[in-house]
């Protein structure tokens, strides 16, 4: 029969495409097999199989939508003409990388030769030609690409059902013993098993013309589009939620190879194909083992860390590949010098602030200064697009952090509520506890203790200081202790001696920058604060903290930009709403600051002081000059929708509301519609609201002079009445 994939002319032999290596959709109710015929499982590879990281996340982390790439054909795939531009022709001595095969005088470069600065012999023509069987079972179609290591081949698999397979070159073929070492490597990267990295199915060598042996790995095909042809499709840089979702993806694999023990080394847009909504690693050709002090490292100018030669390969080295190969992504210009250019002069980075600190942090020219783990780069980069698809749909995107427990409390929630600093530190989200500590126990028995009590408590309980000398939680609880309590001084004594334990850690330049605040030093709580961002650039709890210190110094530029940051990806920070609202009406956007309160729902225990602040803020220094009726019936309208439960609160806004009425209809001005917030709009109906408010307050108040003061008020703003 005829192969049923589109543009496919293949006939299907034994099961399978001769051409693609498709099979033809089953019949309904038929079930089939995938597995390879006469396959066997694996030992180490079963026994690896509970080490994976298990199913494969959804492409855009539920977060944004990719678009799918169609898998496509095969046989579109081969190059016609196989050729290396003579622009990416250098020798293959990493030692030397001088450019070969150049043309001159106007005659094309030769594609095999010898390198004229070193010596070592190149060549860019193919090894294998189409009908070539290479390891008597892989049958050449052509040439479908050319990497570092060489052309990269398709070829049918005759013995397993004619599937579709990738043929890569290994380097030193010729030499038995590099040979022998390839083949094993190539078995050893047989092994690895995770949805995100293509699989290899063997490895096999072939004499070439000249009767040379050449080993070749024979891995899975991936039909698809790299990440370097979906960028050049878009004729340049990619949407930033995209760029960050295929990292988000695939830096998983990266994990479990690091894992495993293994570097990839060569981490780029060309090394990762999407395939419908998948991602996954095609070329393992350069992955080493980290602790093979003797491995050839590959990798490509442009992404390779700069300290890698005399390293050797690191957890570190790959994740500078990574920020690289993110900035490559989103930037307009993919040629970039070892320094990353700053928001000034790139856009998205202007835009994104958080994804320029994340791809700065990933390629700081000090390994010990980046993310150290994949999982902490594929975190923070989540935290990172649920940011940018709040600002892209003007929609929040909330994310539960690893990293800050919820908001404990809010800050200056209203008009008349000032900023402190203790009330920021009240507020601030808290480190999580490691579960791991040797204390993480202990503190979970005494989260209701008072911060006074907690050293005592913790003391007692553990029988002396000697018993929690192994734990790092304990001591950094009694540091926020003593912080709850204003001790600043006492903190910076416990932190003092936590840092001779423990370096670089986050959460004591995050309690610095706590200490700096209740000491006033606002200039060095601001510096600790953005560190702590620098560190953790996807997590919003420190771009509260840079907000807050910006606004007690009086950078309310700097406050209202952090504040609006957090606010818009999650409307659970209710500290950045009243803030963002405070600073609006400070610079005189009175709608954009109650747009602001406004989004504070019904459903929240602060709807109601988001709704006096907004009434507050609307009727704010305003006089008869710059008011209007359709300002006040909105007043009265908010006022009216808000449950108050305190008298003394109900009276307060309304006088608020109706003295702004009165003096607006003194002024002259006569009103269109009849009622006010449940009184009559003319002068003698809004005097009459005025004097019930005032003796409503009279009546509650406890002070004998406030009372007649109140009362004196109501007496004067009451009407006029004829005897």
């Amino acid at each position: 029969m005829t192969c049923l994939e589109t543009d496919c002319s293949g006939t299907v032999v034994d099961g399978y495409c001769d051409v693609c290596g498709t099979a033809p959709a089953p019949e309904k109710g038929v079930l089939t097999s995938t597995a390879p015929m006469g396959s066997t499982p694996r030992s180490r590879g079963s026994a690896r199989t509970s080490k994976t990281a298990g199913t494969r996340g959804r492409l855009g982390a539920g977060v944004v939508v990719v678009p799918p790439v169609p898998r496509g054909n095969p046989a579109k795939a081969i190059l016609i003409d196989p050729q290396v531009p003579e622009g990416h022709r250098f020798c293959g001595n990493s030692e030397c990388n001088k450019p070969v095969g150049r043309g001159r005088a106007g005659k094309p470069g030769r594609a095999e030769g010898f390198c004229t600065q070193c010596g070592t012999p190149f060549s860019f023509v193919p090894k294998l030609s189409r009908g070539d069987l290479v390891g008597g079972q892989y049958e050449v179609r052509g040439c479908i690409a050319h990497g570092g290591l060489g052309w990269i081949y398709l070829a049918i698999d005759r013995n397993v059902h004619n599937r579709m397979v990738v043929l890569k070159g290994l380097v030193h073929s010729g030499d038995a013993d590099a040979m022998a070492t390839a083949a094993a490597e190539a078995l050893a990267l047989a092994e690895v098993e995770h949805p995100n990295i293509v699989s290899i199915h063997n490895f096999v060598e072939h004499k070439d013309s000249e009767g040379t042996t050449v080993g070749y790995i024979v891995m899975e095909y991936v039909g698809g589009t790299s990440l370097k042809q979906i960028r050049n499709a878009h004729n340049g840089p990619l949407p930033p939620d995209q760029a960050v979702a295929y990292i988000v993806e695939i830096a998983p694999a990266l994990g479990y190879l690091h894992g495993e023990g293994l570097a990839y080394c060569d981490f780029k847009p060309d090394n990762v194909m999407q395939s419908d909504e998948q991602l996954k690693l095609i070329d393992l050709g350069a992955t080493v083992a980290m602790d093979d002090d003797g491995a050839v490292i590959y990798g490509t100018r442009g992404y390779q860390a700069p300290e890698i030669a005399w390293t050797g390969p690191t957890v570190a080295s790959d994740v500078y590949t990574v920020g690289r190969t993110l900035a490559v992504l989103v930037m307009e210009n993919d040629r970039f010098t070892e320094q990353l250019p700053g928001p000034e002069s790139v856009p998205v980075f202007a835009q994104h602030e958080s994804l320029y600190r994340a791809i700065l942090r990933a390629t700081d020219p000090a390994p010990e200064r980046r993310f150290p783990s994949m999982d902490e780069l594929a975190d923070q980069l989540t935290g990172v697009l649920h940011e940018i698809a709040a600002c892209d749909t003007d929609h929040p995107q909330p994310r539960i952090s690893s990293h800050f427990s919820p908001q404990r409390a809010i800050y200056a929630a209203g008009w008349d509520v000032a900023l402190s600093t203790e009330s920021v530190i009240a507020a601030l989200g808290v480190p999580r506890v490691d579960a791991n500590d040797p204390g993480a126990a202990l503190l979970a028995t005494t989260s209701g203790t008072p911060a006074a009590q907690l050293e005592q408590t913790l003391e007692h309980a553990v029988g002396g200081q000697n018993h929690r000398s192994n734990s790092i939680e304990v001591p950094l609880r009694l540091v926020r202790a003593s912080l709850e309590v204003g001790a600043a001084k006492d903190a910076r004594r416990r932190l003092a001696e936590l840092e001779s334990v423990i370096t670089g850690d986050w959460r004591l330049t995050w309690y610095s920058g706590q200490c700096a605040l209740l000491e006033g030093d606002f200039d060095s709580a601001a510096v600790d604060f953005d560190a702590v961002l620098t560190m953790l650039p996807g997590e919003l709890d420190p771009k509260l903290a840079v907000a807050a210190t910006a606004e007690l110094h009086g950078a309310y530029d700097v406050a209202a930009r952090y504040y609006e940051a957090v606010w818009r990806t999650n409307h659970s920070f209710y500290s950045a709403a009243f803030g963002l609202g405070r600073l609006r009406a400070r610079a005189g956007d009175r709608t954009g600051a109650i747009a602001t309160l406004d989004q504070i729902t019904t459903a929240s225990a602060h709807y109601t002081a988001a709704g006096t602040a907004a009434i507050e803020i609307l009727l704010d220094g305003r006089t008869s000059d710059n008011l209007d009726e359709p300002t006040l019936l909105d007043a009265g309208k908010r006022a009216s929708a808000l449950t108050l439960e305190s008298t003394t609160k109900r009276a307060t806004i309304r006088l608020k509301v109706l003295g702004a009425a009165l003096d607006w209809l003194e002024a002259g001005n006569t009103p269109k519609t009849s009622r006010l917030y449940g009184a009559d709009f003319d002068k003698e109906g809004i005097r009459i609201g005025m004097e019930q408010s005032y003796r409503a307050l009279a009546h509650e108040s406890t002070d004998m002079w406030e009372r007649i003061t109140l009362v004196e008020k109501a007496n004067a703003v009451r009407p006029r009445t004829r005897i």
